[in-house]
């Protein structure tokens, strides 16, 4: 009995050293006298215990690189760029992706290193933020063609940050912020020159509005002394009685509106008390020597 379940225990021990589980996603190579034998995927498996040996255990879901680079532009500008890189173990070549490189991640550091290098130098500062999916296309198309032989899918090649020496940046942003201001005035330029122009407009439109509010209260004036003479005449004052009766009146008219507004800065001139019966000689006078000339006409 000690020997059977010594034999029995011997033998389990055996049938779970011969079995083995692969986790989802994950490719398990099995070498046998240390050579390649086979490729176990997902779920329970079996080997011969002591004979064969899991090697390794390769991660078949994409995985990303980060690859940091220093490097210069064509007008020599030194400049940070962060290259991310999605690649993933080709499901039939599991044993090349493990055998045939020590180290996936410095082999695709280096071609990443080796694209950008060679790319960059050849555009400027503002063409490498515009250009940076093409960058991107290089990587991934360099890579893609190297990597497959060893068992590797490039998915995708990604130009994360761009980051320029921190004097440049704030140089960019000096340029930027002229750019703003300069547009900035031209358009305030614009716009007083509009408001000059509407103002020149208005101002004109105004004179004339004014020109003819003007013109139409002389002729309303004239029209109102014709009136009034007409209506002296009727009581037999003469043309030019009439006339040095309605300057007096509306000297003395102007005299107290000036007067009735305390705020006026008006100064009439002449202003004395003689000053109504001077204007009326003056006025008679100038009229009579007008008739004697036309008379001896």
């Amino acid at each position: 009995m000690p020997i059977l379940g010594f034999i029995i225990f011997i033998a389990l021990i055996i049938l779970f050293a011969s079995m083995f589980t692969v986790k989802q996603e994950t490719a398990a190579i099995v070498e046998r006298l240390g050579k390649f034998y086979s490729v176990r995927h997902a779920g329970l498996n079996l080997k011969i215990p002591f004979i064969d040996k899991i090697a390794k255990r390769l991660n078949l879901r994409i995985q990303q690189l980060d690859v940091m680079i220093d490097t210069k532009t064509l007008d020599n500008v030194f400049i940070k760029m962060k290259v991310s890189v999605q690649y993933q173990v080709i499901r039939t070549q599991v044993n090349d992706a493990y055998y045939r490189l020590e180290n996936s991640e410095d082999q695709i550091t280096s071609y990443v290193f080796d694209v950008v290098r060679a790319e960059v130098p050849k555009l400027k500062l503002d063409d490498v933020f515009v250009k940076k999916d093409d960058i991107a296309i290089a990587v991934k198309s360099e890579l893609q063609e190297a990597m497959q032989s060893y068992g590797y899918d490039i998915i995708k090649a990604l130009v994360t940050d761009i980051d320029p020496d921190e004097q440049v940046k704030h140089a960019m942003n000096r340029i930027n912020a002229a750019e703003r201001e300069k547009t900035a005035a031209e358009y305030e330029s614009e716009a007083q020159r509009i408001r000059i122009v509407a103002v020149a407009k208005a101002e004109a439109e105004s004179k004339k509005l004014q020109g003819q509010g003007i013109a139409d209260q002389r002729r309303e004036i004239a029209k109102g002394l014709q009136e009034s003479v007409e209506i002296l005449n009727g009581v037999n004052i003469n043309s030019q009685e009439a006339s040095a009766l309605l300057v007096v009146t509306q000297h003395y008219d102007t005299l107290q509106a000036v007067g009735a507004n305390n705020r006026s800065n008006l100064v009439l001139l002449p202003n004395t008390p003689t000053a109504a019966s001077t204007m009326m000689s003056d006025l008679i006078t100038a009229m009579v020597a007008s008739n004697q000339l036309e008379e001896k006409k």
